[in-house]
């Protein structure tokens, strides 16, 4: 529960961070004593929810006995860092003395007690003379009954008269029917069977009114010891909460280095500036997927000054999309203060994580899956900052070509140029005309993820490096998720015509295709509504034309 809660919640506070790190680096260098002090916290109830069930009078008696045990667990644990390490210490000053706790419960209930108070037998023998004493008497009613049947056996000359108790009809003599002339004028009729009658008398009338009296008082007795038991044990509510979130905290810490060391995760180097600097990067899910040594490895370096946006191509299958996710879960594993699957890595704190992928309609409210994922785009675009990350898994899809690539070129124009919202960025896309911007805008650069072809078939080699994908190999990956080869050829076939078509245009009309500096720079300048913008906004599309023209005519 507490490693999600930090997952939900990462820290950006430098300081906190190192703390982390330095308590996981503790229980790295120390195997033998982190195992123990994990062994030793699996065998604690959930503290945090018993207290609280206490505090509200809805604890069980067998819920506050395990509460009593792990209070007294608490101090061997203690003992293991009795030398209280400067790394730890911020946790351990947390956890309170908790053995008078322990012991008043020890002390007050039975050590199995039943589920429920209502059934009785919960508070220990010696506790309270009073609940000894209602116990002894109904513990000496049982050996009355055994001595009134013998008494009435003899007197009345009925061999087989017992003496009985049911919940319905409570005590009763009962008398077989062959021996009913034998009863005595004192039996007051009570109940007719088959082939039996039962009978009361005064005397068993009277002590069926002190047993009840006494099992009722029982019940009432053992409640109210049970609940004074709960409000002494919720007055160190708040000692017990700050011990069981402080113990807590050291058991991610120690899972933290755990894992740590069972993978071969390190240390990553924490800094203010915005940079990420990883080599030989890994995905820490799927690599637990696949047989040791078969993931590969990817660096990634992005800064807002040089490297800021990174546009990545590749066909689907190349391991794009586990490629973006590394990155994010490295840079939330470090923001946690945990080690990360890396060789080496340099992580500056990010305020904001953003992650955009997919397509989800939300067909209740109307909204097709290209309106969610714009909703989704124009809300990082609102709230991202130099210090933020995003993660663009495929933008503009969901609507033509040509539409979906203005979109695409758009956005990592406004992340590139726009000072409020100049965050690094990792840009997986399809649309390989988006790679000419690494030449446009000084801060993009483009990745790819390599793939070899072999007498036509394809090799996935999910190695990341510098440059763009030349081809999609859309026909060949379709062919390996089982389309009709008559389907596969015919692709074939169409894509050798539109690639012939698309050669014919460019040499026909190198002119429209590749048109001059001050052409392209004139149209923007025409679509633009002066009346509309703001000044800031006036500025920035200045700047950004100007920037433009000087990219161009170098």
């Amino acid at each position: 529960r507490r490693l999600k809660q930090w997952l939900r919640h990462p820290l950006v506070d430098l300081t906190a961070l190192r703390a982390r790190q330095e308590a996981v680096q503790w229980f790295f260098e120390r195997d033998g004593l982190r195992r123990e002090f994990r062994a030793q916290l699996g065998q604690l109830a959930d503290v945090e929810r018993v207290i609280g069930r206490v505090k509200s009078g809805s604890a069980t008696p067998r819920e506050v006995v395990a509460l009593g045990r792990s209070a007294r667990a608490i101090s061997t644990i203690g003992a293991l860092f009795a030398e209280s390490p400067p790394p730890l210490r911020p946790w351990l000053e947390e956890i309170a003395p908790l053995e008078e706790i322990a012991q008043l419960i020890a002390e007050t209930l039975v050590e199995d007690p039943p589920p429920a108070v209502e059934q009785g037998g919960v508070i220990k023998a010696g506790f309270s003379k009073e609940l000894d004493d209602l116990r002894a008497l109904l513990k000496n009613g049982r050996a009355y009954l055994a001595d009134l049947e013998a008494r009435e056996r003899a007197r009345t000359g009925i061999r087989s008269l017992k003496v009985g108790y049911n919940k319905v009809f409570g005590y009763y003599i009962e008398v077989t029917k062959p021996n009913l002339h034998l009863v005595p004028p004192d039996y007051i009729r009570k109940q007719t069977l088959v082939g039996a009658e039962r009978f009361f008398t005064l005397e068993l009338k009277e002590h069926e009114t002190v047993v009840a009296h006494a099992e009722e008082r029982i019940r009432e007795l053992e409640a109210s010891l049970f609940r004074q038991l709960c409000a002494r044990v919720a007055e160190r509510r708040t000692d017990i909460l700050r011990t069981a979130r402080a113990l807590g905290e050291l058991d991610v810490l120690a899972t933290l280095a755990e894992v740590a060391a069972a993978y071969g995760y390190m240390r990553p180097q924490l800094v203010a500036e915005p940079r990420i600097a990883i080599r030989g990067g890994r995905h820490p899910v799927v690599e637990r997927a696949l047989p040791a040594g078969h993931f590969v490895p990817n660096d990634t370096i992005l800064s807002t000054e040089e490297a800021q946006i990174l546009i990545l191509t590749g066909p689907n299958l190349s391991g794009k999309s586990t490629y973006l996710r590394q990155v994010a879960l490295i840079v939330l594993l470090a923001q946690i203060g945990s080690f990360v699957p890396a060789e080496e890595a340099l992580i500056g704190v990010t305020d904001r994580l953003f992650y955009r992928f997919g397509s989800e309609d939300y067909i209740a409210q109307g909204r097709s899956s290209f309106f969610v994922e714009m909703m989704e785009t124009a809300t990082i675009l609102h709230q991202a900052t130099p210090r933020s990350l995003i993660l663009f898994d495929e933008i503009g899809r969901g609507t033509s070509t040509y539409d979906g690539l203005a979109l695409a070129r758009a956005v990592i124009e406004y992340l590139h140029n726009h000072p409020r919202a100049r965050a690094r960025t990792l840009f997986a896309t399809h649309f390989h005309e988006l790679t000419e911007l690494e030449g446009i805008l000084p801060r993009v650069k483009n990745l790819h993820v390599l793939v070899a072809e072999e007498d036509g078939q394809l090799r996935f080699l999910h190695r990341v490096v510098p440059g763009r994908a030349t081809r999609s190999y859309g026909v060949q990956v379709a062919r390996l998720a089982g389309l009709p080869r008559p389907v596969v050829h015919r692709a074939e076939e169409l894509l050798a015509e539109y690639e012939a078509h698309e050669r014919r245009h460019v040499a026909e009309s190198p002119a429209d295709y590749s048109p001059s500096p001050l052409r392209e720079i004139a149209e923007r300048l025409k679509r633009l509504d002066l009346d509309a913008l703001t000044p800031i906004e006036a500025l920035t599309t200045l700047y950004e034309l100007k920037r433009a023209l000087e990219a161009r005519t170098e």
